[in-house]
């Protein structure tokens, strides 16, 4: 629970930087390696890798200035603090949007890939959700039950109380995810199956996560902004399996 772990001369690693690389490279390695296994390309899974990353780290950046822009209206300086401020939704929704553009660029198809990737995607975002407990970030609501943790002074999170670790409980959901959804792999029986089942229970665990979470964040109405983001997400991965029930039975 330490934001910075340690200093090599001049270069100062972070916490929550280092879990996010060591998450980018746990989903590019599993993800190449089931490539070669179900006989996609490992050349395409680099390229949209690298496009992903990059459109993710665009997305979540942005969508944090959206959600932030009264604070940032007060104090732009806010805005040339690249090291902080990224929302997952945001970096999920750049990161599939810039996949999506590099396999149309590629002339491949861009679903199977897409099936391929998202437990891969859950992977580091597990991994992500530790660096945010090891920041601070992202913290509970007060709890007296055995599961508080009291995070130390150096940390984005109050200190002296007992919050409940939503980051360790978001990371646990993610992992259970990313197993799930490479155990439907081996069975997937069309395209977009993966995909749509990540939306569903992605969308369902955050929506019920964030009713734990405490950190300022954006709110429409009595939803926060991630659990109105995460209907919609739901919404999608619905009408997806609904739409492929329908085509699947046209086909048959």
């Amino acid at each position: 629970m330490h934001p910075e772990l340690f200093s090599i001369g001049p270069i100062t690693v972070h916490s929550y930087g280092l879990m996010i690389a060591i998450g980018m490279l746990a989903a590019i390695l599993t993800g190449t390696f089931r490539a070669k296994r179900k006989g996609l390309s490992q050349n395409i899974v680099w390229g949209i890798a690298l496009f992903g990353i990059l459109g993710g780290m665009v997305g979540a950046k942005l969508l944090f200035y959206i959600l932030d822009i009264e604070r940032i209206i007060q104090d732009p300086s806010i805005l040339l603090d690249f090291g902080n401020g990224f929302v997952i939704y945001g970096g999920i929704i750049g990161g599939i949007l810039a996949a999506w553009l590099y396999c149309r660029k590629k002339k491949t198809a861009f679903v199977p890939y897409l099936d391929l990737l998202l437990p891969s995607v859950s992977i580091a975002q597990g991994f992500g959700r530790i660096g945010c407990f090891l920041a601070g970030c992202c913290y509970g609501r007060e709890t007296d039950s055995w599961l508080g943790v009291i995070f130390p002074a150096e940390s984005l999170a109050p200190e002296g109380v007992a919050l409940i670790p939503t980051q360790l409980i978001s990371a646990a959901g993610d992992f259970t995810i990313a197993v799930i959804l490479m155990l439907m792999a081996r069975r997937q029986k069309y395209d977009g199956q993966i995909t749509e089942n990540f939306l569903l229970f992605y969308g369902v665990g955050r929506f019920a996560v964030e009713m734990l979470r405490n950190d300022p964040r954006g709110a429409v109405g009595i939803l926060s902004t991630s659990q109105l983001i995460s209907v919609f997400i739901v919404a999608t991965g619905v009408v997806w399996k609904i739409w492929n029930s329908k085509k699947r039975k046209i086909t048959a």
